[in-house]
């Protein structure tokens, strides 16, 4: 098994960000999996490194990046150390992203092209990366099949709840924040991510995106999730009817938390683990 861990590629507004590959280096060429990490997380959370290994080693290459604005940094990729970038996230950055990251797949240079089939790039999004893998998905062609963990269905993460009241405060402040439960952080939100939205709603809109795809999806989702809660998978689903649900009785992470020290994963992972791959196969 070959791992590389933080390999620094440039994203939006030339923040870098820090990538991981896993791969069986044994001469042939692998479809690819992307996994693209939620709100208010990154690469590894959780210990992300057992996931990539269980998908490795069934003859894919995972990889695996934190968003440029995600708040962490090449130097602490578990850790976020950089709020000013974090409160400057948005959904049309994570976009630009993604597709860097894919360049990067394709690009002949990597220094992993020999092990990468890409005419087979694979997405999975968990959460709000859900989302944006839609998104994706919906407007690159690269992308040959795509599966949502938790996946949100608007791009209104963390606001969409929000009174209209709290909205027009952020509006003249220009900041909002959100507490990290685990880290114990005020992480800003900068009124710019509400700009974002309303100036890119075409661009963002999810129901629309999954609607016009055509490739193969597999919508995995947590019937406890209180985070997205399950009706948004069963929303996503009857927008693409053609799209495979599957549902396990878990929460939003399927059982994992970070840091998650334990060698095996828990039950719930392993299962959406199981429907993953046997989709993908």
């Amino acid at each position: 098994m070959q791992i590389t861990k933080n390999i620094i590629i440039p994203g939006a507004g030339n923040l870098p960000m820090a990538l991981d590959i896993f791969f069986k280096d044994d001469g042939e060429k692998k479809s690819v999996i992307i996994y693209v990490h939620g709100f208010n997380g990154f690469k590894d959370w959780g210990n992300f490194d057992l996931v990539a290994q269980r998908f490795s080693a069934t003859d894919f290459v995972l990889v695996k990046f934190n968003f440029s604005h995600n708040g962490t940094t090449p130097e602490q990729p578990e850790e976020f150390g950089n709020l000013e970038a974090f409160g400057n996230n948005n959904y049309s950055k994570q976009l630009q992203d993604l597709g860097l990251v894919i360049d990067w797949v394709c690009n002949p240079s990597n220094g992993y092209h020999h092990a990468i089939d890409t005419n087979q790039i694979y997405l999975i999004g968990h959460s709000m990366g859900g989302g944006i893998s839609i998104l994706q998905s919906a407007n690159d062609k690269r992308v040959k099949k795509l599966i949502t963990w938790a996946a949100i269905s608007e791009c209104k993460t963390p606001w969409g709840s929000w009174p209209a009241k709290k909205i027009e405060h952020w509006k003249k402040t220009g900041v909002e924040y959100y507490t990290n439960a685990r880290t114990n952080q005020q992480m800003p939100l900068y009124y710019q991510l509400y700009e974002d939205y309303m100036q890119n709603q075409q661009k963002l809109d999810i129901q629309q995106a999954i609607k016009g795809l055509n490739i193969p999806i597999l919508i995995c989702h947590g019937t406890y999730d209180i985070s997205v809660p399950i009706e948004k998978a069963i929303e996503l689903n009857s927008w693409q009817p053609a799209a495979q649900l599957f549902t396990v009785d878990s929460n939003h992470v399927f059982g994992r938390k970070h840091p998650w020290t334990e060698k095996e994963l828990p039950a719930a992972m392993d299962a959406v683990i199981k429907a993953s791959l046997q989709f993908l196969a």
